[in-house]
């Protein structure tokens, strides 16, 4: 069934897990997401970005092939419907109308006054509808900009005076992390999740989790991480399977077959990602 993250996310807080964040693309990843999660019995977030959600054919389209599926699959987990960086307040608005249970206002690129104005004014409506608000400060890098500066970490005071003037569920700081695939070494700054994590009693997002080696990512949750995005590794994975079964059956036309050439992979990385961020 579908629901908010406040529930699972305090209680990954309070007991030092990690609920995983998966990127739907399409009705295939989607059913791929839910069925192995279902199976190992697991509370997933799907998060939708705004360009996935334009390619699907809109915030409706969206909510309603989830929850279709939920009720077809006989999914007996919790799944939380989830915006993925909406960039602008509308977007946001948007999204809970259509049913979304969670969003994200990403409003990380303006200085903290702004950042401070737009969540805020997400926040009052998504409490109108119980939906719950996940926000960024700091800059996370990027694939396209490499940002991965010291200098534009989030700082442990302004996460929490950012939490305490705009009430967000939970919040998304830059620690060393980046969206997309990673250029040389990867270091998280634990120290800081650490701090900011007690200083704020808010549960704390990792986005850009692809490819964090196992160990760090074990530690990322041990010091306050309590969701993981997981997108770029689950895209290549497939992208590599599917790119061999049509290399190795030239004659095959039909897209199910093709889109669904990618499944044990996105399964798998599921299963290990899981295995990970769980209690045990």
């Amino acid at each position: 069934m579908l629901e908010n993250s406040k529930n699972i996310l305090n209680d990954a807080r309070m007991n030092n897990y990690a609920i995983a964040h998966f990127n739907i693309n399409n009705l295939e990843w989607t059913r791929f997401i839910l069925e192995e999660c279902d199976r190992l019995k697991t509370p997933v977030i799907l998060g939708v970005s705004e360009s996935a959600i334009d390619y699907m054919g809109g915030y409706y389209t969206v909510a309603n092939l989830v929850k279709s599926l939920i009720s077809d699959l006989k999914i007996n987990i919790p799944v939380i419907l989830h915006l993925d960086h909406g960039k602008k307040v509308e977007s946001c608005i948007k999204a809970i109308d259509a049913g979304f249970t969670s969003v994200m206002i990403d409003a990380s690129t303006y200085p903290i006054t702004e950042n401070i104005r737009m969540t805020k004014k997400v926040v009052e409506y998504a409490k109108k509808h119980n939906v719950t608000v996940e926000a960024e400060l700091g800059h996370v890098g990027s694939e396209a900009d490499k940002s991965l500066i010291p200098e534009l970490y989030t700082e442990v005071d302004a996460a929490k005076k950012f939490v305490e003037e705009t009430k967000i569920d939970s919040l998304a700081p830059a620690i060393g992390n980046a969206h997309g695939l990673y250029n040389g070494k990867i270091e998280l700054d634990f120290e800081r999740i650490k701090e900011i994590a007690k200083i704020t009693n808010v549960p704390l997002v990792l986005h850009g989790a692809s490819y964090i080696p196992d160990d760090m990512l074990k530690k990322a949750v041990k010091s306050g991480i309590n969701k993981v995005n997981i997108n770029t590794e689950l895209q290549i994975a497939w992208a590599n399977d599917v790119k061999s079964f049509i290399e190795q059956n030239q004659d095959i036309y039909d897209p199910r077959k093709i889109i669904k050439a990618g499944e044990k992979a996105i399964k798998s990385i599921i299963k290990q990602k899981l295995e990970i961020l769980n209690r045990n």
